[in-house]
């Protein structure tokens, strides 16, 4: 039977479909048993066998060896499809030939030069595996070299880190065309359960990292981060997603304060609605160095006036300048909003904000597009210790702790009672009364 005659049907997942269809750039990002690498490893066959004299190269940042490659995925696939030298395939140590004369190489980009990597000229498709790992120098080398007519860039990866030249390139500024999708575990119709075994054990024995490894999240500390369980159960119960504003219930925008300055804390905002007992997180803000003016406008420039908004803010929120005799309860104030400020919880503030939201979370629901960095930031928060004596020295002050603060500050605020305490004399003493 030869390779034109062959009709080959490779059954796909729904979230992989928009892949199939031709573009410059393809990627696929997500966690542990999503099946990208499957997806690609078809793919990449599935094109051999149809265009006779693909060139194709699998490229991974460093590669070793050919066991480090996705070359024994590939011979995998090639014996569950049953398709072999009669269909064209043949395959050596170190390549595997494809129908009319073409063939599929591997090789780590780590290896090239600006003057080798001029022998992947005329490569129709480079797949390039573990693409977290990618450095800026192999994109800059591999995105002009691949440049032959229809050629594709393909790659697969669990995100690490936002400055990761792969997530920068196709998730931050996709080029124009662009096909970019997001796969996890319960993408994937063929999910063993031998992996959700495991993936159930990483839930409990190491939240930390279960975003990281089974949600395509990014990576956050290895221990100690105060939210990653409750953000990892927030996302399996489908409350991290698409969420919408109620238009007729008033937004609560709750902050920690900043300061002008290169070098001042930054400045927070979390919007949310409070509905019954759900609270829906719709925007996160963040800015630092910059006056109140900056903030207000883009309170205004996402409708959160002061005719739908009201502000609420930690007990430094009244303290007044030294200087100019103002505080950010009384400039806010002066802009129009109604503005609350919480009571100081004295010793331990920042471990009441923490358990406040822990028991919170449950009840909570985020927009992940609006709070993408507030998010990104709550799985980072997490507690400073002593490794020589093996104890915890309370949450550690960097770039997360400030829209964690003001996240526990909405918690907190939400335990607050919203009716005022009434006097035993204020109670009505007869004819149809109520009693509290």
């Amino acid at each position: 039977m030869s390779a034109a005659s062959l009709t080959l049907e490779i059954p796909t997942a729904k979230v992989f479909e928009p892949l199939l269809y031709p573009a410059r750039f393809k990627g696929a990002y997500g966690g542990r048993g999503s099946g990208k690498s499957h997806f690609f490893a078809e793919k990449l066959i599935d094109d051999s066998l149809y265009q006779k004299g693909l060139r194709s190269v699998c490229i991974r940042e460093v590669q070793k060896s050919l066991k480090e490659s996705a070359k024994r995925l590939i011979e995998d696939k090639l014996t569950q499809f049953r398709l072999g030298e009669r269909h064209g395939f043949k395959v050596f140590n170190d390549v595997i030939k494809t129908p009319g004369d073409g063939l599929i190489l591997f090789q780590g980009m780590q290896d090239h030069t600006a003057e080798s990597i001029k022998s992947l000229e005329g490569i129709h498709r480079a797949w390039v595996e573990e693409a977290q790992t990618l450095s800026e120098r192999a994109l800059q080398l591999l995105r002009p070299t691949i440049r032959a007519n229809d050629s594709e860039l393909w790659f697969s990866w669990n995100p690490r880190r936002k400055s990761d030249p792969v997530d920068k390139m196709l998730r931050v500024d996709p080029p124009d065309g662009a096909v970019v999708v997001r796969a996890n575990w319960n993408d994937n119709p063929w999910f063993p359960a031998v992996l959700e075994q495991e993936r159930q054990d990483c839930l409990k024995r190491n939240p930390d990292q279960y975003d990281h490894v089974w949600e395509g999240g990014y990576a956050t500390v290895t221990s100690g981060a105060y939210f990653a369980q409750a953000l990892a159960e927030a996302r399996q119960q489908n409350r991290i997603g698409r969420v919408a504003p109620d238009p007729l219930l008033t937004f609560r925008l709750f902050v920690d304060i900043g300061g002008t300055g290169a070098r001042a804390d930054a400045f927070s905002i979390w919007a949310a609605q409070f509905v019954g007992q759900e609270v829906r997180v719709l925007k996160y803000y963040e800015a630092q160095g910059q006056p109140l003016a900056v903030h207000l406008d883009w309170m205004r420039a996402n409708g959160f006036t002061p005719e739908r908004a009201s502000i609420w803010l930690p007990h430094d929120g009244a303290t007044q300048d030294r200087v100019y005799a103002v505080s950010y309860e009384s400039a806010l104030t002066d802009a129009g909003y109604k503005v609350t400020v919480v009571p100081n919880q004295g010793r331990g503030a920042a471990k009441a904000r923490i358990e406040a939201a822990r028991r919170l979370f449950p009840q909570i629901w985020f927009d992940e597009q609006g709070c993408a960095g507030g998010l990104d930031a709550l799985g980072w928060y997490h507690e400073r210790t002593d490794d020589a004596r093996q104890i915890g020295l309370g949450p550690e002050h960097d770039w997360s702790s400030h829209a964690a603060d003001a996240f526990g500050l909405m918690c907190v605020a939400h335990e607050v009672p919203t009716k005022p305490n009434v006097s035993l004399f204020e109670l009505p003493t007869s004819g149809g009364g109520w009693m509290r």
